[in-house]
C-alpha cells in the first residue's frame, strides 16, 4: 500500500474520518481521530499527540511525540458504513527528531526483530488463539456476570447462543482481511474462540489488536460485552491466547529437520530450550495482571508447570503434530490481557537466547504433570510458573535478556505500574475474606 492508493481508496469509497491507533504500554489501544480532509498531514507524518496524557509514556515537560501511519495497516471498518465510514491505520511513535520513541511497544518489537535478522532469520511467525467470554449487558449497557449460553467445547446452537454473535464478528474480520481458520465454542459456558492464520510477528500483534476492537464492538451490537480477562469467572476454565511459533529463513520453516527427533530441528530445540528457561521470568509480560494468576493453576487445562511434550497439553509447550511448514512450538501459558508486542518480544528474545547459545532441550515430559506430586516434579526438573503478579515481578527484575529486550523505559514504567497494581490488590478487603472471618473471629 503506498499513499496514491490509500488516497484513492479513501475517495472511491468516501471515508470520512480517519483514525490514528497506537498501543500502549499496558496493551490498551489508543487512538487520535481526524476528519479525512487532515489525511495528508498525517501521511506526511506530521500529527502531533500529547505523549504526557498516556500512562507510561512521557513527561510532561517532553510531551511532544508523532504518529507515524504504517500504510500497509489501512483497513476500512465495515460496521461504520451506515454513518459515513471510518478507516484506521496502526501507528509508530516517534520524537519530534525523528528518532523512534523508546516508550512504544511495537517500535520495540521491531527493534528485537533486527536482532533475529542479524541471526540470519527473516521471520517470525505466530499464530495467536485467543479466547473470550460473552456476558450480558444490563438495562444501562454495562456488563453483567449472567452469560447468555451453557455451551461446552465445540458445542452446537441451541447450546451455544454465542453462534451468531461469533459468526458476525468472523464475517467482519474477513471482510477486513482476516484468514479464519477456525471458529467454536471453548470449555466453559459462554466462553469462545477464533483462531486465525499465523502471520509474521508485527502483523499478527496488529491483528490482534484488530482482533480485540472487533469482537467488543461486535458484541456489543448483540446486547453482549465480550471480555478478555483471563479468569472471570471462579470454578470454570479461564481464557488463554495460546502462542504457536516459528523461526523462517526465507520461505524455509527453520524448525522442521525430517531427520531430527520427532523431526524438529536443532534450532527448533534451542528456542524451545530458550523459552522453558526464561519463562518464570517472561510471565509478568505475558501474564500481566492480577487475575491472571487465577488462571494458571491446577485443574482447568492451563498450563502451570515448566516442561515440554510433543502429545501432553499439561506442560507449558506443546509441539503440534503437523510438520514442514507448520512445524511450531506453542507456547500455552499466554492470556489474552497481555500486551502482544512486549509478549512476543519477550518470547522471541527467549528462544533466540536459547538458539544463540546451543542450550539442550530437556527430555520432554508425556505423562500428565497435573497428578504429579511436588516431589515428583522436581525429581524430573519441572518448575513451577510463578504463582502472584507480585513473584512474577520479581522474577522479571533479575533476567537480564528480557530487561534488554524490553529497554529500560518500558521495563520501568511496566514494573511500577504493575507493582502499584499488586499493592492495590494486596491491601484490599476482598469478599471472601469477609465470607470466611466476620462471623469465625
Amino acid at each position: 500500500m503506498n499513499r496514491e492508493q490509500v488516497m484513492k481508496i479513501v475517495n472511491e469509497e468516501n471515508v470520512r474520518y480517519i483514525r490514528l491507533q497506537f498501543t500502549d504500554i499496558f496493551g490498551t489501544i489508543k487512538n487520535v481521530e481526524i476528519p479525512v480532509s487532515q489525511l495528508p498531514k498525517a501521511l506526511d507524518n506530521k500529527m502531533m499527540f500529547d505523549g504526557s496524557s498516556i500512562e507510561g509514556f512521557v513527561r510532561i515537560e517532553e510531551s511532544d511525540m508523532y504518529l507515524y501511519p504504517d500504510l500497509d495497516t489501512f483497513v476500512i471498518f465495515p460496521w461504520t458504513a451506515e454513518k459515513g465510514k471510518v478507516a484506521r491505520f496502526i501507528c509508530d511513535i516517534y520524537h519530534p527528531d525523528g528518532t523512534p520513541f523508546e516508550g512504544d511497544p511495537r517500535n520495540n518489537l521491531k527493534r528485537v526483530l533486527k536482532e533475529m535478522e542479524a541471526l540470519g532469520f527473516t521471520d517470525f511467525n505466530v499464530g495467536p488463539e485467543p479466547e473470550f467470554f460473552l456476558f450480558k449487558l444490563d438495562g444501562n449497557g454495562e456488563p453483567t456476570l449472567e452469560l447468555n449460553d451453557h455451551g461446552g467445547y465445540f458445542d452446537l446452537a441451541p447450546t451455544d447462543l454465542g453462534e451468531n454473535c461469533r459468526r458476525d464478528i468472523v464475517l467482519e474480520l474477513e471482510e477486513m482481511g482476516f484468514e479464519i481458520e477456525a471458529s467454536h465454542h471453548e470449555v466453559a459456558p459462554g466462553q469462545h474462540e477464533i483462531d486465525f492464520k499465523y502471520q509474521s510477528a508485527l502483523r499478527a500483534c496488529d491483528d490482534i489488536q484488530t482482533f480485540k476492537l472487533v469482537v467488543k464492538t461486535i458484541a456489543r451490537k448483540h446486547g453482549l460485552h465480550a471480555t478478555f480477562m483471563p479468569k472471570p469467572l471462579f470454578g470454570v476454565n479461564g481464557s488463554g491466547m495460546h502462542c504457536n511459533l516459528s523461526l523462517f529463513k526465507g520461505d524455509q520453516n527453520a524448525f522442521y529437520d525430517e531427520n531430527g527427533m520427532l523431526e524438529m530441528s536443532d534450532t527448533a530445540r534451542h528456542f524451545l530450550a530458550g523459552i522453558l528457561a526464561h519463562a518464570p521470568n517472561f510471565t509478568a509480560i505475558t501474564n500481566p495482571t492480577v487475575n491472571s494468576y487465577k488462571r494458571l493453576v491446577p485443574g482447568y487445562e492451563a498450563p502451570c508447570y515448566v516442561a515440554w511434550s510433543a502429545r501432553n497439553r499439561s506442560p507449558l509447550i506443546r509441539i503440534p503434530a503437523s510438520r514442514g511448514l507448520s512445524t511450531r512450538v506453542e507456547v500455552r501459558s499466554v492470556d489474552p490481557a497481555a500486551n502482544p508486542y512486549l509478549a512476543m518480544a519477550v518470547l522471541l528474545a527467549s528462544g533466540l537466547d536459547g538458539v544463540k547459545n546451543n542450550t539442550p532441550a530437556p527430555e520432554p515430559v508425556d505423562q500428565n504433570i497435573y497428578v504429579m506430586t511436588k516431589e515428583q516434579r522436581e525429581e524430573i526438573g519441572i518448575v513451577d510458573l510463578p504463582a502472584t503478579l507480585a513473584q512474577a515481578l520479581e522474577n522479571l527484575k533479575k533476567d537480564e535478556i528480557l530487561k534488554d529486550a524490553l529497554g529500560s523505559h518500558l521495563l520501568e514504567h511496566f514494573i511500577e505500574a504493575k507493582e502499584i497494581e499488586w499493592d492495590m490488590f494486596r491491601t484490599q478487603v476482598h469478599p471472601w475474606e469477609r465470607d470466611q472471618y466476620m462471623t469465625q473471629y
